[in-house]
């Protein structure tokens, strides 16, 4: 690599959202507003981790075909205590599942080395605004020890 050619530097922000869906979801379209808004693509990446927690979908799963079962055993009653039966089941089985899942966010932001202060702006940004607050957000830049780790699962991820 020629000597007057640098790497850019670039800097991680991790949200960990928790089973918060919602507020991820928000988060999300708020990054995406700002992309195409300000122009950011390649200088602002996104990427979700979900982690499934085995142990609470299981038995969130061992839940909802226990009532099912129980719901398919009444089948020669009305149809109107199949419906109250199947529509009780379903809120049950959503509210089961959104806390089976920890959602961490993690946003790189890709400056060059000419963009110090835009890059600046956007790490005082981003984790002040409304969304990002709650998901106690973490700031790390190269050379501190998480960083290597963090490089590796955000390249890994889809």
């Amino acid at each position: 690599m020629p000597s007057n050619i640098h790497d850019m530097a670039y800097s991680f922000l991790v949200f960990d959202f928790g089973g918060n869906e919602e507020a991820a979801q928000q988060a999300r379209h708020r990054i995406e507003g700002w992309k195409q808004g300000f122009r950011l693509d390649k200088k602002l990446q996104l990427k979700i981790e979900r982690k499934e927690l085995e142990e609470k979908q299981a038995a969130a799963a061992a839940e909802t075909s226990s009532k099912t079962s129980k719901g398919s055993s009444k089948a020669k009653s009305s149809s109107k205590a199949k419906s109250k039966s199947a529509s009780a089941a379903e809120p049950d089985a959503a509210s089961d599942s959104s806390p089976a899942s920890e959602i961490r966010m993690i946003v790189r932001l890709d400056f060059s080395d000419h963009e110090k202060l835009s890059h600046q702006r956007w790490l005082e940004r981003i984790p002040m605004e409304e969304p990002f607050k709650a998901a106690k957000p973490k700031v790390m830049r190269p050379g501190e020890e998480d960083f290597a780790a963090t490089e590796e699962l955000f390249e890994s991820l889809d």
